[in-house]
């Protein structure tokens, strides 16, 4: 039996469901409990010609230019289970599970992918022509988590969202298919969702599954219903009616709402997995103002808070949110891998530790700090609102030290 993919939760909405002209993208990464997952800004950057980049387990070559990205990842490996880039493309991915099963052997995961699709395209559906490209070319497979005894592989689920336009992509294999949106409420979570509205796909995939008997042409080619396994497929997406019935009211603060929901089960913590890390992007639809994208950078939002992250040149970068690097000695570079786990947490996380243990061993303190934690959080949405209601251009300098001044000031609350 195939284990069951993570219940991540992924989410945009357009105007008219959202506030003023915003596109607004949430995620909550559901991963092994005790994963950590980092926060990481890497700059723009050239590349010698027939330079190669090693992804997390295979090399492949490099392009010219690379995009700045800020990620949201497991600190074991290359890619991402989400972020953005410098030109206001926002990516997530998915695992899911197909009537194919994936591949144990070392390829491209689905968080390269999130990753590539980052630094190598400036619009959704640039990042999706990557994506789909390196996918024919390098096929995904190997390892999702950091585990020693046992292979655990999925095939993968991306939702890609820039200032106009957002693409879901399913794919199996290399085979796959896409939707676009550009208005409503759309939610992905650990399984299929395409059905007949297909706008892009594999030029071989309706041929492959005819020749693999799985639909005859008598009937309207449904994706998810061609792929899922027979009794997989349930309606998903419960964090979709709470969007919703904001009415037009989408927001920032929506988004967090939903993200933080534990009775939806939109945030995860179940036995074996838990909300890592989150995400929510606000993408203006007038490209005069810039992008803004909150990272918790810790563990289950309902306990963590959004802090704001805004591209600009030198942005400082924030070691506090980054984990131990181990180089080439790392279990997880080594064959075979994940001998052993190595201590990956960073400062803020062991911060988070202490303070989940003065919540469930001191309720009063414990409200008291969240309730400082919130209003700090509060403060930081309601300067970013400012800044996208001014009418003069933002000053670069005024949100260079943006998110580690976040970040730090969270630490001085724990400390």
């Amino acid at each position: 039996r195939m284990a069951a993919a993570p219940p991540s939760y992924c989410f945009v909405a357009f105007p008219p469901c959202s506030k003023d002209g915003l596109v607004v993208f949430g995620k909550n990464s559901a991963r092994p409990r005790d994963e950590v997952q980092e926060v990481v800004y890497f700059a723009a950057a050239e590349h010698d010609p027939g330079s190669k980049v090693e992804c997390t387990y295979i090399e492949i070559e490099q392009v010219p230019k690379t995009h700045a990205v800020v990620l949201s990842r497991p600190s074991w490996l290359w890619g991402a289970e989400m972020g953005a880039n410098e030109h206001g493309v926002c990516v997530a991915n998915e695992a899911v599970v197909t009537r194919e099963p994936a591949s144990e052997s070392e390829a491209l995961l689905g968080m390269d992918l999130v990753r590539l699709g980052l630094e190598r395209g400036a619009t959704a559906k640039e990042a999706l022509d990557v994506i789909v490209a390196l996918l024919e070319e390098h096929g995904q497979g190997g390892n999702y988590y950091e585990d020693g005894s046992s292979c655990h592989t999925f095939q993968s689920a991306f939702l890609i969202v820039d200032r106009n336009e957002a693409w879901i992509l399913e794919t199996s294999g290399k085979y796959w298919a896409a939707e676009k949106i550009t208005e409503g409420v759309k939610c992905i979570c650990n399984q299929l969702s395409l059905t007949t509205k297909i706008d892009a796909e594999h030029p071989e995939l309706r041929n492959y599954v005819k020749s693999q008997g799985w639909w005859n042409e008598d009937s309207d080619f449904n994706f998810s219903e061609v792929f899922s396994l027979a009794d997989g497929h349930l309606a998903c997406c419960s964090g979709r009616e709470s969007l919703e019935k904001q009415g037009g009211d989408v927001s920032a603060q929506a988004m967090i709402d939903v993200l933080r929901d534990k009775d939806s089960g939109v945030c995860v913590d179940s036995e074996s997995f838990l909300t890592t890390a989150s995400i929510v992007s606000v993408l203006p639809q007038d490209p005069s103002f810039p992008c803004i994208h909150y990272f918790t950078g810790t563990p289950d939002p309902s306990r963590s808070i959004f802090k704001p992250f805004i591209f600009v040149d030198d942005v400082k970068l924030v070691p506090k949110v980054q984990s131990p690097s181990f180089g080439n000695d790392d279990p997880a570079k080594k064959i075979p891998r994940f001998q052993e786990k190595p201590d990956r947490r960073h400062e803020l996380y062991k911060a988070h530790e202490w303070a989940r243990s003065l919540l469930e061993n001191d309720q009063d303190k414990g409200q008291k700090l969240m309730r400082i934690m919130l209003d700090l959080e509060k403060q930081g949405l309601e300067a970013m609102e400012d800044i996208l209601s001014r009418t003069e251009i933002l000053d670069p300098a005024e949100v260079v030290d943006l998110f580690y001044d976040c970040v730090d000031t969270e630490l001085k609350f724990f400390k």
